[in-house]
C-alpha cells in the first residue's frame, strides 16, 4: 500500500526544484497530489476528419504526413520545423517549433494522431505545436483529459504524468465511509472515485466520483461542527434564575417585537438550563439584536455574573458601550470598555477592577481576548458580527471562565439552510420584524450615464444643504486591489475639488491603520464629514443617524446581500432615507437583478435572491466563518449533497458517538486529522 504522507520531493521526476514549485500549489505529500482535483476537463473522445475542422477549436485528428519536413533555424533559439499532413478528406499545414528530434521520430508516408488547435484562416488551416503520437498510440492523447491548476514551471502534462504514478486501477486507499453509509446515499468507493475524477472514462463518472468527494468534505464538516455542539450539551453550564426585567424594560423608548419576545424566551430558557448556551441571534440591520443581547447581560448581572461584550472595530464597541451604559448606568451596573484605543494606564485600571468584580460588563475589542485581561466570575459572552471573528478568537474568550455561556450577533441575513451550516455548532434565533415606525429605504437601480451622473450629484447636494449627510461607496475587488484604489482615489480628488468642492468630503479605504479609520468614521459620525467616499464596506453596526443616503458605485460588482447590507447604513433616524444603485454595466440581466433591491427590504428574501442568482461563490464571505476551504464542495451549488451529508452525520453520531465502532476508525482519523483537538467529545 502506498503511504500517502511521503513527501512528494522523493516521488521519481520531482526532486528539490519542482517539489517548491509544487508546494506552491498545496502539493507537499502524495496523498495532497491525489486530492488535488482537476479544475476542469477537455473533451477528445471525437476523432475528427479535416473537412469538418472549424477555425479555433482544438482537435483529434488522423493523418498521413504527405512531405519531407523543411527545417528553418530563425536565430540561435529558434528552429521552425513545417510539414503537410491529410486524411482522405483533405490536408492542413503542421508547424512545431525547436523539436528537433522530430526528424528521426516521425516519418513521411505513416500515419499519425495529432491533437491541437486550428489556427490560420478560412481559406487555408494550420496547426501549431500540436501533440503528436504513432496512430496506434492514440489513446495517450485521447479521451477525457483533466485541466489541472497551475502554477509557473509546472506543466498540466506533468501533473498529469505524476498522477500517473500513482491513480489507478491497483490503488487501495482506506475508505472512511463505511459500505453501508455509501450503499444507503449510492456513492463510489473511494478508490475509484479518485480514478474517475482524474482520468475518467466518460462525463458520468466525473459526477459520480465528484459527488462522492464532495459528500465526503461536508460529511466531515458536519460531523465535526455537531461533536464541538454535542461537547458544549454535555458540559454543566450556568443556571441562571429567572429575573425580572421590567425595570430594565422602562428605561427603553420602545417595546420589543414579536420576534424579538420569541428570540428572548430561547436565549433565557437556554441560560435557565444546565446546558451550556452556544446561540446565534440571525437578524436584519436594524432589527434589534443588540437590546436582547442587553437584557441577556442584565440577566446574568442579577445573577451575581460579569458579562463580556466584544465587537470587530473600535468604533463599533465604543457605539455599543456609549449606547448600553446609558441603560445600565441607571440600573446601577457598573461597565467598562477596552480597546487599542485604551492607554496602558486605563488599561491596566480597568484590569484590575475587572479582576476584583468592580465592573459588571465589559465592552471592547480584540483587546478583551488578551492573556492578563481577567474576569473575576464571568458568566456570559457577547460577540457581535460573528463571521468577523474566527472560530479559535470565539473559543479564547468563552475560556476565560468555566463553561460560560455564549451569545452570537449578525446582521448578515444568510438563508436558513446555509446558516445551520455553518454555525451548525450553534442554536439559531433569527428576529425577521423590524420595529415598529421604521421608514423603508427608498432604493433606485440606475444607468449612469452623464445626465443620470448630474442628476444625482444635485440631488446629494439638496439633502447635504438640508443637513443630511451622504455615503458613497466603491466596490474593492481584491484581485485589483490597487487599480481600484486608484479608481476611488481619483473619484475622491473629483468630489473633493469640483463636484462637492463646498462640503467638507472625507475618504476611507482599506489600507488606512485603524486609528485613521476610526478617526474617519467619528468625524462623519461627529457631523465634521459631509459626503464619505469608501472603497470598503462601511462597518456593519456603525450607527450615523443623520446619514440619509447611501450611493453605491458599480453596484453590479456586489452580491445583493452585500448591497443590502451597505443600504442598511442610510434610515437609521427620522429623515427619509435613499439608496441609489449606479451601474454602467449594459447587461440586462445586472440591472434586472439590480431592480430586485428596489422591491424588497427584506433581507433574508434577497438572500434567498442572492443564492438563486449568484451561484457558485463566495456567499457572505464564508471564507471567514472559520471553516475549512473545500477542494470541490460549494455550498450553494451542492445544497442537495449538503442535505444528506447533514442526515448523514446525525446519523452517524447518534449510531456511534465517539466513533468507536470498527468501520468508523478511519472516520475517526480523518476528522482528527482535519480538525485536531478542537473535537473533545470524540477525543475524550
Amino acid at each position: 500500500m502506498i503511504d500517502l504522507s511521503s513527501n512528494i520531493q522523493y516521488v521519481k521526476g520531482v526532486g528539490e526544484v519542482r517539489a517548491k514549485l509544487l508546494s506552491k500549489i498545496g502539493i507537499n505529500t502524495i496523498y495532497d497530489l491525489i486530492t488535488y482535483y482537476p479544475r476542469n476537463y477537455e473533451d477528445r473522445t471525437n476523432i475528427k476528419q479535416i473537412k469538418d475542422f472549424v477555425l479555433g477549436e482544438n482537435v483529434l485528428f488522423k493523418a498521413t504526413i504527405m512531405s519531407k519536413i523543411v527545417t528553418r533555424r530563425i536565430r540561435k533559439n529558434l528552429t521552425i520545423h513545417s510539414f503537410f499532413v491529410g486524411d482522405e478528406t483533405g490536408s492542413i499545414k503542421i508547424t512545431v517549433f525547436n523539436q528537433n528530434y522530430l526528424k528521426n521520430t516521425i516519418h513521411e508516408g505513416k500515419e499519425y494522431a495529432f491533437y491541437g488547435k486550428i489556427e490560420g484562416n478560412i481559406l487555408r488551416f494550420e496547426m501549431n505545436s500540436p501533440e503528436i503520437v504513432p496512430v496506434d498510440k492514440i489513446f495517450s492523447i485521447s479521451g477525457i483529459r483533466p485541466i489541472y491548476p497551475l502554477v509557473k514551471g509546472i506543466t498540466n502534462n506533468y501533473i498529469i504524468s505524476l498522477m500517473t504514478k500513482f491513480v489507478n486501477d491497483k490503488l487501495n486507499i482506506n475508505d472512511i465511509l463505511s459500505k453501508q453509509l455509501r450503499d444507503k446515499y449510492s456513492l463510489e468507493d473511494i478508490n475509484k472515485a479518485i480514478l474517475d475524477i482524474h482520468f475518467p472514462n466518460n462525463y458520468d463518472s466525473i459526477d459520480k466520483a465528484r459527488r462522492r468527494h464532495i459528500f465526503e468534505e461536508l460529511y466531515l464538516l458536519e460531523l465535526a461542527l455537531m461533536s464541538i455542539k454535542k461537547s458544549n450539551v454535555k458540559l454543566n453550564g450556568i443556571v441562571f434564575k429567572n429575573i425580572d426585567v421590567s425595570e430594565f424594560m422602562s428605561n427603553i423608548p420602545f417595546i420589543l417585537t414579536n420576534a424579538q419576545k420569541k428570540c428572548l424566551d430561547e436565549i433565557l430558557k437556554d441560560m435557565n438550563s444546565s446546558k451550556v448556551m452556544n446561540r446565534l441571534i440571525q437578524g436584519d440591520v436594524g432589527s434589534g439584536k443588540t437590546i436582547i443581547a442587553a437584557l441577556a447581560m442584565y440577566v446574568a448581572v442579577k445573577n451575581g455574573y460579569q458579562a463580556a461584550m466584544m465587537a470587530p472595530t473600535t468604533i463599533l464597541a465604543t457605539q455599543h458601550y456609549e449606547d448600553l451604559s446609558n441603560i445600565f448606568d441607571k440600573l446601577n451596573i457598573k461597565t467598562d470598555i477596552i480597546t487599542g484605543k485604551t492607554t496602558k494606564k486605563n488599561k491596566k485600571e480597568i484590569i484590575g477592577k475587572l479582576s476584583k468584580g468592580e465592573i459588571d460588563i465589559l465592552f471592547g475589542t480584540h483587546a478583551i481576548l488578551e492573556d492578563n485581561v481577567e474576569f473575576n466570575k464571568l458568566g456570559l459572552v457577547v460577540t457581535d458580527e460573528q463571521h468577523r471573528f474566527g472560530v479559535k478568537q470565539r473559543m479564547k474568550l468563552t475560556n476565560k471562565s468555566e463553561n460560560i455561556d455564549t451569545l452570537v450577533m449578525t446582521a448578515t441575513p444568510i438563508p436558513r439552510t446555509l446558516a445551520l451550516t455553518l454555525y451548525s455548532d450553534l442554536d439559531i434565533s433569527i428576529i425577521d420584524e423590524l420595529p415598529k415606525g421604521r421608514k423603508p429605504i427608498k432604493t433606485n437601480a440606475v444607468y449612469a450615464n452623464e445626465n443620470m451622473e448630474s442628476r444625482i450629484n444635485l440631488f446629494i447636494s439638496k439633502h447635504i444643504d438640508a443637513g443630511r449627510q451622504a455615503y458613497i461607496v466603491c466596490p474593492l475587488i481584491e484581485e485589483s486591489e490597487d487599480s481600484d484604489l486608484i479608481a476611488a482615489t481619483a473619484l475622491y480628488e473629483k468630489y473633493k475639488n469640483e463636484t462637492f468642492s463646498k462640503y467638507n468630503v472625507g475618504f476611507l479605504h482599506g489600507k488606512m491603520k485603524n486609528k485613521e479609520k476610526d478617526e474617519i468614521m467619528s468625524d462623519f459620525k461627529n457631523k465634521k464629514i459631509d459626503i464619505l467616499i469608501s472603497t470598503t464596506v462601511i462597518e456593519v453596526g456603525v450607527n450615523v443617524p443623520n446619514a440619509t443616503i447611501m450611493v453605491i458605485e458599480n453596484a453590479e460588482r456586489f452580491g445583493l446581500a452585500a448591497l443590502h447590507q451597505l443600504r442598511g447604513r442610510v434610515g437609521r433616524g427620522e429623515h427619509e432615507s435613499f439608496c441609489i444603485l449606479k451601474t454602467q454595466s449594459k447587461s440586462k440581466t445586472s440591472l434586472e437583478r439590480l431592480k430586485i433591491m428596489e422591491s424588497s427590504n427584506n433581507g433574508f428574501v434577497i438572500a434567498e435572491k442572492d443564492l438563486e442568482l449568484r451561484g457558485p461563490g463566495d456567499f457572505f464571505g464564508i471564507r471567514q466563518h472559520g471553516l475549512p476551504e473545500f477542494k470541490l464542495a460549494n455550498l450553494l451549488k451542492d445544497m442537495s449533497v449538503l442535505k444528506i451529508a447533514i442526515e448523514a452525520a446525525t446519523e452517524t453520531l447518534e449510531n456511534d458517538p465517539n466513533l468507536e465502532k470498527q468501520e468508523n476508525k478511519f472516520l475517526k482519523q480523518a476528522l482528527n486529522i482535519k480538525f485536531g483537538n478542537q473535537l473533545d467529545s470524540i477525543n475524550n
